[in-house]
């Protein structure tokens, strides 16, 4: 009978000797994360380098006020000068069935064998009920399925077969684009010591993005592809659109639509984003990926007029949004989507139309015209709710000229310039009139944007549609906001160890030897490699920076407290010869036979080496047949340790019953390591031989994937005549 394990949670510590990574501290931005200073016209600088220029992040926004019209003429002088000099001419957004990059705002990357997407229990893809589960944070125009790592090492499939081998995947792809949602791969350069595919990488990433029908291409660790894979992709059927990790230099802007703003920090006064600003219709996507707190992130995107990627688990690591920034990013996507033509094509002025009461108070505003429309950003850096005069251009009133003003995030029309921001969050106000416009010396030139839409008109109806969304979502949030000590709170969750039906296993049959394990109160050591995926409970970097070695892929040693009921675990693994026995008296049929028994022995089929291809449901099965169950990781370990354990050769790892789940993803710990290495990366699983201290942490996929020609597992019984329960508590 089995019991909860007790183990410490593990929730990141930041010890005194690991305050800073070679020399940097974690926990604050590196400085190639930090934004750039931009030479302002007079100041006696040189102008900026474009070895710096081209790569920048963000260009910060002076603190003085009084500067920030001389920083938008040198905004508009350093992209003029950049255009130029790479000739640059914005063709690929000019191409109609890539146009929608634009207008992608929010993209959500998901795990593809996620809880809420993927059903374990009917073993099918539940797009409509992942779509229901995160509606929440206000749609998504695009999906990243992310697939391989971290489980791509276990064996010799590469990238491209953990997208292959799954049945149905690209129903999946079409089951998002049917309800309007662009779908994205990951490519991963990294790859290069598992199975070679039969041409290169630029050929076989084509080959499969026409396959699956998908619509770009997301670039892990590169900040730009090479010309092969550029080329290869955009005459791909269909033809795909990349967006590249972190800062693309500007000159792969131009044959990558997006990029993802990975790690930006940004300047007290909100900076400018120098890919969109080079290009305004370039998307980009913020992300801090071990943040609790987004509103940084939302704030800088909303006043870019770019994107969110919204990431809530980390490679198994639950890293949720809170119920505050949730509620932000819905009224941003709302405004965004209505006014794409604005954003992209409009006169674009960072920090002008503002007061000074409100810049005073941490509130700052940035501006957006085209034609008669003029719609002024606003985001509250601080942590009070700002009511007051905010936009100058309403202060003593609406202008005679018939103009009216909205408030687009609470829903409401204005007949004055009191305008309310909450505490960490954005606003926007739209006027409909000529008079807002700003004075030249203010402007950041539209014409520098190519194909530059010159009028734009929300129609009463959607304004109308517009407006009652906002207010019913705004009344929906105070109440979820009045309901709670802390509305900007993590939403934690907890990994709980998943039990097939309580029942005792006892009588350990004569054709196999066991190693006894004692009963009682045990202090294990744990070794393991600290990964993105962390281990059992939380996240391995909370509100770090980017991870850096030595403090990402270090092995790590730490003690578990368990307590034991006494059992006895099988010596050996289970044999071919075994399980082919249980097939054959009960017919067994796994719910996929998917990879079913695939590689077994390596490929050897010798009867007498351990079973592989069998998923934990196949172990499970073949246990409860055998009047036996899987020992759990800790039950192994110890009996691992004692005389007469023994490992069949080749060796394979072993399944545990070890299996937990967040309710998001799942995910059981091996042990004893294979014989098996991919060679060549640090994001490949552990492989080789492993001490019994050493566990991985292996997610769960489904469908037959994480059967693998290198995973078999053994028995274990609870002690017939033990008083105590056995299992692990």
């Amino acid at each position: 009978m089995h019991s909860d394990t007790t183990v410490r949670p593990d929730a990141p510590v930041h010890d005194p000797d690991e305050a800073h990574t070679n020399g940097l501290n974690p926990l604050v931005p590196r400085p190639i994360d930090r934004p750039t200073e931009l030479p302002l016209p007079g100041d006696g600088r040189e102008m900026l380098d474009p070895a710096v220029g081209d790569i920048a992040k963000i260009f910060s926004a002076p603190s003085d006020p009084a500067d920030w019209p001389a920083w938008r003429e040198a905004l508009a002088a350093w992209r003029d000068d950049a255009r130029a000099r790479l000739a640059y001419t914005g063709e690929a957004y000019d191409r109609p069935d890539q146009r929608w990059t634009s207008s992608c705002y929010s993209v959500a990357l998901v795990w593809l064998w996620d809880e809420r997407l993927f059903d374990r229990a009917t073993s099918r893809f539940t797009v409509e009920a992942f779509l229901e589960r995160t509606a929440d944070h206000g749609g998504f125009d695009g999906v990243v399925l992310w697939h391989a790592y971290p489980v791509i090492g276990i064996d010799e499939r590469n990238q491209f077969d953990f997208y292959r081998d799954v049945p149905g995947m690209a129903d999946v792809v079409r089951a998002f684009q049917r309800r309007g949602i662009r779908v994205f791969i990951n490519y991963n350069p990294w790859d290069t010591g598992t199975r070679r595919p039969d041409g290169d990488d630029p050929t076989e990433l084509a080959a499969l993005v026409g396959e699956l029908g998908v619509d770009g291409v997301f670039l892990d660790t590169l900040k730009q592809a090479d010309d092969s894979l550029v080329t290869a992709l955009r005459f791909a059927t269909p033809p795909q659109v990349l967006e590249g990790e972190s800062r693309v230099p500007n000159e792969r802007i131009a044959d990558h639509q997006l990029s993802w703003a990975q790690w930006f920090a940004d300047s007290d006064a909100p900076g400018v984003m120098r890919a969109h600003l080079f290009e305004q219709r370039h998307m980009m996507h913020s992300t801090r990926r071990w943040n609790r707190d987004h509103s940084a992130e939302l704030q800088s995107a909303w006043m870019n007029g770019t994107g969110m990627l919204v990431w809530d688990t980390v490679f198994g690591v639950w890293v949720g949004w809170n119920e505050r920034d949730k509620a932000t990013l819905r009224s941003m996507l709302r405004v965004q989507r209505a006014l794409t033509d604005v954003f992209s094509h409009g006169d674009w002025q960072p920090l002008a139309g503002g007061t000074e009461a409100a810049i005073a108070a941490g509130v700052y505003t940035s501006t957006y015209r085209l034609g008669s429309t003029t719609l002024f950003m606003l985001v509250n850096r601080g942590d009070s709710d700002y009511r007051g005069e905010a936009v100058a251009a309403l202060v003593g009133g609406l202008p005679s000229d018939g103009s009216r003003a909205y408030d687009l995030c609470a829903g409401v029309e204005l007949d004055d310039a009191q305008v309310s921001v909450p505490a960490r969050g954005v606003t926007a106000v739209l006027v409909t009139m000529d008079a807002a416009a700003p004075t030249s010396g203010d402007r950041v030139d539209a014409s520098a944007s190519a194909s530059a839409s010159t009028s734009f008109e929300l129609g009463q109806a959607e304004l109308s549609a517009l407006l009652a969304e906002a207010a019913d979502d705004r009344a929906r949030s105070a109440e979820v906001r009045d309901s709670m000590a802390d509305w900007s709170a993590f939403p934690a969750r907890t990994a709980r160890r998943t039990l097939p039906e309580r029942s005792r296993f006892t009588g350990a049959g004569s054709h196999v030897g066991v190693v006894p394990v004692a009963a009682g109160d045990y202090a294990l050591p744990f070794r393991y490699r600290r990964r993105e995926t962390g281990t059992y409970q939380g996240a391995p970097y909370v509100e770090e920076w980017k991870p850096l070695a030595p403090r990402l892929h270090d092995d790590r040693d730490e003690i578990i407290e368990v307590t034991l009921g006494s059992a006895s675990v099988a010596a050996r693994e289970v044999t071919v010869a075994e399980f082919t026995r249980f097939v054959a008296e009960t017919g067994y049929q796994p719910g996929s036979s998917n990879r079913f028994l695939i590689g077994t022995a390596s490929g050897s089929g010798h009867p007498d080496v351990a079973v592989t291809g069998v998923s934990l449901d196949d172990a499970r099965a073949y246990a409860a047949w055998a009047g036996a169950r899987l020992p759990t990781e800790f039950e192994w370990q110890v009996a691992a340790e004692q005389p007469g354990f023994e490992r069949i050769r080749p060796l394979v790892w072993n399944w545990t019953e070890s299996e937990h789940t967040d309710g998001i993803t799942r995910f059981s710990m091996l042990k004893g390591g294979s014989d098996y290495e991919a060679p060549g990366s640090d994001w490949y699983v552990d492989g080789g031989e492993r001490e019994p201290a050493f566990s991985l942490k292996f997610l769960a996929t489904g469908l037959g994937i994480d059967r693998s020609p290198h995973i078999g597992f053994r028995l274990a019984w609870d002690t017939a005549d033990a008083d105590d329960e056995g299992g692990t508590r």
